[in-house]
């Protein structure tokens, strides 16, 4: 009895053991991949160590133009609209919708009877005090003439009658003015050049100076103004500029396609600073000369504030961003890159302007940088025997050959 309990134990401790070393097997399959991880790989490169295939461009110098950018609204240059001066019948409406009209050019004819006749009527009163005016001064020279055989206050009386005739021509003069200026009125013409819009009456309804509503309202859109706004912080640069330069130039871009749709210039700077939202608001003029551009309408805008004359310049999309800020790989001598933060300017199109970082005919990683880490190696498509220009220009590697 006693020897079946022994030989249950070692079995049981046999099972033990057992257990205990598949357990180590699992443990060391598991742990394997971390701890192979750990070991040093010498300079880091792509995931099996190799160098990491990447495009690259050489940092060069331009001439780079500096625009603020904004959102516009284009206004018509001038608004006007037309309404009677005087009270009466539409007789005529020489104009079409739409129609391109120029300054002093006919739009519409009021009745003019009525005023006709007050102008005859104004000149038919002045004709007559006119006549007793020349009356009344040949009188005063008979008067005159006679000497002591009239008295002085008949003379003084014959005078003061001329004085009032005189009076009375005058004011007979300013109603034939008035009665002209009335009866000219009549005739509505285009105070700008324009274009007129939806006609708001008709012919043969009358018409009053009172009318708010007029009879149609005429804009200039050639040339045209572009409302625009930017932040208060821009104005001091602004206005530097308009001191140095008298006039910016501002570009109008078209919202969905961005392409250039008109060029003008900057004309005004508002008086004072939006206190709600912190913008100061800018107005351009645009020639317009294709009518691209329509009152009411939306166009991105640029503001050419300056041109950095022989600043660095590297592709767009080799800058990268990082919790420190902006940054980019550049390719040492050994074919291994640094990541080297900068500071950059301004992007324009698919370049970037950088202010510090980087040196003229220094290589940066346009393209492939993200596989890459500090001192990884790296290859481009010189190296790997193929006939893209990626050093040189950043174009993608091209040809057979593969990562070496």
């Amino acid at each position: 009895m006693r020897f079946e309990e022994v030989l249950q134990q070692a079995k049981s401790h046999r099972v033990a053991m057992g257990i205990g070393a598949l357990a180590l097997v699992v443990a060391a399959v598991v742990l394997w991949p971390s701890g192979q991880a750990a070991k040093p790989m010498g300079k880091p490169g792509g995931p099996d160590g190799r160098p990491v295939p990447v495009v690259t461009a050489v940092v060069g110098r331009k001439d780079v133009p500096i625009y603020l950018d904004a959102l516009g609204t284009v206004q018509a240059y001038n608004t006007v609209t037309v309404r009677s001066r005087v009270d009466g019948e539409l007789v005529e409406v020489l104009f079409k919708e739409g129609q391109d009209v120029k300054a002093g050019e006919v739009l519409a004819q009021i009745d003019p009877r009525t005023y006709r006749a007050q102008y005859e009527q104004a000149l038919a009163v002045r004709d007559k005090d006119f006549a007793q005016l020349e009356a009344a001064r040949r009188d005063l020279a008979r008067y005159v003439s006679l000497g002591d055989r009239v008295t002085g206050q008949s003379v003084d009386t014959q005078r003061a009658l001329v004085r009032q005739l005189e009076a009375s021509v005058r004011v007979d003069e300013a109603s034939i003015s008035n009665a002209k200026t009335m009866l000219g009125y009549t005739v509505i013409t285009s105070p700008i050049d324009g274009r007129t819009g939806i006609r708001l009456v008709d012919r043969g309804n009358i018409v009053r100076a009172a009318d708010a509503a007029g009879l149609v309202t005429l804009t200039q859109i050639q040339p045209i103004s572009v409302i625009f706004t930017l932040p208060q912080q821009s104005l001091p640069a602004i206005s530097d500029r308009m001191r140095l330069d008298g006039k910016l130039a501002v570009l109008a871009l078209q919202p969905e396609t961005k392409l250039q749709v008109d060029m003008g210039e900057l004309e005004l700077v508002d008086n004072q600073i939006d206190q709600t939202t912190g913008t100061i608001k800018l107005k351009a003029v645009m020639p317009n000369a294709e009518r691209r551009l329509w009152p009411g309408g939306f166009v991105n805008v640029r503001l050419l504030l300056s041109i950095r004359e022989g600043g660095l310049v590297i592709p767009a999309p080799a800058v990268q961003r990082g919790p420190q800020g902006s940054y980019v790989f550049v390719v040492g001598a050994d074919r291994t890159v640094e990541m080297r933060a900068i500071k950059v300017a301004a992007f324009e199109g698919d370049q970037a302007l950088v202010e510090a970082g980087v040196e003229e005919n220094e290589t940066v990683v346009v393209d492939g940088t993200a596989k890459l880490a500090q001192g990884s190696r790296i290859t481009t498509g010189e190296e790997r025997g193929g006939d893209g220009k990626g050093k040189g220009g950043g174009r993608r590697p091209e040809g057979k050959g593969g990562a070496s």
